[in-house]
């Protein structure tokens, strides 16, 4: 069964760019090296300039598992850590079919 993800970031003020750079470069890591992720897409809030929702969803709980422990996972948090605005709120979905 897929599950799903919807993690809500902040990024610092003023910084967005940078966040989002950095997200992509995320982006194209996990594309690339995880074929368990289905989907992963990062989208701005039109209420809020620096909330970001991320959109995730995984074929099973290995592939999700395998996204915490990648490189790219580890990577990001580094990189992205300077244009954080705090700790991400997570919510786990499981796919209804």
């Amino acid at each position: 069964m897929s599950i799903g993800i919807i993690a809500k970031l902040k990024c610092a003020e003023g910084k967005n760019a940078e966040f989002e750079a950095g997200f992509k470069e995320m982006q194209k890591a996990v594309s690339e090296n995880e074929p368990g992720c289905e989907f992963y897409l990062l989208h701005k809030s039109r209420s809020e300039d620096i909330v970001y929702y991320v959109m995730e969803q995984y074929s099973d709980e290995e592939a999700l598992s395998a996204h915490g422990k990648s490189n790219a996972f580890k990577a990001a948090g580094a990189k992205l850590g300077p244009y954080s605005g705090g700790k991400a709120e997570i919510e786990l979905m499981d796919l209804v079919s």
